[in-house]
């Protein structure tokens, strides 16, 4: 089990599995709401130990179309943990134990801010990965 909560404690989940995978994507969006790395977790091993109820989505205005979640109380960014759909992204800082996994690649490098150094051999994309 990976466990996971937000700041203050409100939320806390746990992973049954190994997330499938870690990435950071260095887009603007992503980087503001603190949720750069993240780890591609499948629904059926999301399990909820308390605060659902908690957690808040933001849901931007398209052309964008991902929503983030966050605690409601704290202001933990927590990726995508109440998509609907059977893989989404957790933001990797949310995880209080080892993932297993490692970066695997980095997305939107061109937009990257210029004070930040990629320091892994992780693939780097100029924009999201085919």
């Amino acid at each position: 089990m990976i466990q996971g909560s937000c700041c203050c404690g409100r939320v806390k989940f746990e992973i049954t599995q190994p997330p499938k995978m870690m990435g950071t994507c260095h887009c603007s969006r992503c980087r503001k709401v603190g949720a750069s790395t993240f780890v591609m977790v499948s629904r059926s091993t999301l399990k909820w130990i308390q605060g659902a109820e908690a957690v808040t989505r933001y849901a931007p205005e398209p052309p964008f179309k991902y929503a983030r979640c966050f605690c409601s109380i704290c202001g933990t960014a927590l990726g995508e943990i109440d998509s609907e759909a059977d893989t989404f992204p957790v933001a990797a800082q949310a995880l209080d134990d080892d993932p297993q996994v490692r970066n695997r690649f980095h997305e939107f490098v061109a937009a990257k801010p210029p004070w930040y150094e990629i320091c892994d051999g992780a693939k780097q994309f100029a924009e999201h990965p085919s």
